[in-house]
Protein backbone atom coordinates (compact mmCIF):
# COMPACT_ATOMS: atom_id res chain seq x y z
CA UNK A 1 0.00 0.00 0.00
CA UNK A 2 1.37 3.42 -1.01
CA UNK A 3 0.85 6.81 0.57
CA UNK A 4 2.37 9.65 -1.49
CA UNK A 5 2.79 13.36 -0.84
CA UNK A 6 4.13 15.09 -3.94
CA UNK A 7 5.43 18.64 -4.18
CA UNK A 8 4.48 20.39 -7.40
CA UNK A 9 4.20 24.01 -8.48
CA UNK A 10 0.46 24.68 -8.69
CA UNK A 11 0.72 28.31 -9.82
CA UNK A 12 0.28 27.65 -13.55
CA UNK A 13 -2.76 25.34 -13.25
CA UNK A 14 -4.31 27.71 -10.72
CA UNK A 15 -3.77 30.71 -13.00
CA UNK A 16 -5.05 28.99 -16.14
CA UNK A 17 -7.65 26.68 -14.60
CA UNK A 18 -6.40 24.14 -17.16
CA UNK A 19 -6.25 20.50 -16.10
CA UNK A 20 -3.54 19.87 -18.71
CA UNK A 21 -1.12 21.85 -16.51
CA UNK A 22 -1.66 19.75 -13.39
CA UNK A 23 0.05 16.62 -12.10
CA UNK A 24 -1.90 13.64 -13.40
CA UNK A 25 -2.43 11.54 -10.26
CA UNK A 26 -4.09 8.77 -12.24
CA UNK A 27 -1.02 8.48 -14.49
CA UNK A 28 1.26 8.30 -11.44
CA UNK A 29 -0.93 5.61 -9.92
CA UNK A 30 -1.11 3.56 -13.11
CA UNK A 31 2.67 3.79 -13.60
CA UNK A 32 3.41 2.59 -10.06
CA UNK A 33 0.86 -0.23 -10.27
CA UNK A 34 2.44 -1.38 -13.53
CA UNK A 35 5.97 -1.20 -12.08
CA UNK A 36 5.07 -3.04 -8.87
CA UNK A 37 3.27 -5.75 -10.86
CA UNK A 38 6.41 -6.41 -12.89
CA UNK A 39 8.89 -6.28 -9.99
CA UNK A 40 10.11 -8.99 -7.66
CA UNK A 41 12.30 -7.19 -5.12
CA UNK A 42 13.03 -8.93 -1.84
CA UNK A 43 12.94 -5.74 0.25
CA UNK A 44 10.20 -3.12 0.53
CA UNK A 45 13.02 -0.58 0.96
CA UNK A 46 14.29 -1.35 -2.55
CA UNK A 47 10.81 -1.10 -4.01
CA UNK A 48 10.21 2.22 -2.22
CA UNK A 49 13.44 3.72 -3.60
CA UNK A 50 12.69 2.59 -7.16
CA UNK A 51 9.13 3.90 -7.01
CA UNK A 52 10.35 7.23 -5.60
CA UNK A 53 12.81 7.54 -8.50
CA UNK A 54 10.02 6.92 -11.02
CA UNK A 55 7.79 9.63 -9.55
CA UNK A 56 10.59 12.18 -9.25
CA UNK A 57 12.14 11.55 -12.66
CA UNK A 58 9.13 10.77 -14.86
CA UNK A 59 6.55 13.18 -13.47
CA UNK A 60 8.60 16.29 -12.66
CA UNK A 61 7.72 16.21 -8.98
CA UNK A 62 9.91 18.62 -6.97
CA UNK A 63 9.84 16.64 -3.73
CA UNK A 64 8.25 13.43 -2.55
CA UNK A 65 7.28 11.78 0.70
CA UNK A 66 6.52 8.12 0.05
CA UNK A 67 5.28 5.56 2.55
CA UNK A 68 5.09 1.95 1.43
CA UNK A 69 3.53 -0.61 3.76
CA UNK A 70 2.99 -4.31 3.42
CA UNK A 71 -0.02 -5.39 5.51
CA UNK A 72 0.47 -8.76 7.17
CA UNK A 73 4.25 -8.75 6.67
CA UNK A 74 5.02 -9.00 10.39
CA UNK A 75 3.12 -11.33 12.72
CA UNK A 76 1.39 -9.39 15.49
CA UNK A 77 1.70 -6.05 13.67
CA UNK A 78 -0.39 -4.24 11.09
CA UNK A 79 2.48 -4.55 8.63
CA UNK A 80 6.02 -3.69 7.70
CA UNK A 81 7.06 -0.80 5.57
CA UNK A 82 9.51 1.77 4.35
CA UNK A 83 9.52 5.55 4.25
CA UNK A 84 11.36 7.81 1.86
CA UNK A 85 11.48 11.57 2.23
Amino acid sequence: MFDLEMGVDNRKPAATDDIAHTLNYKAVSKRLIEFVGQSDFGLVETLAERCAAIVLEEFGVQWLRLKLSKPGAVRGARGGGAHRT
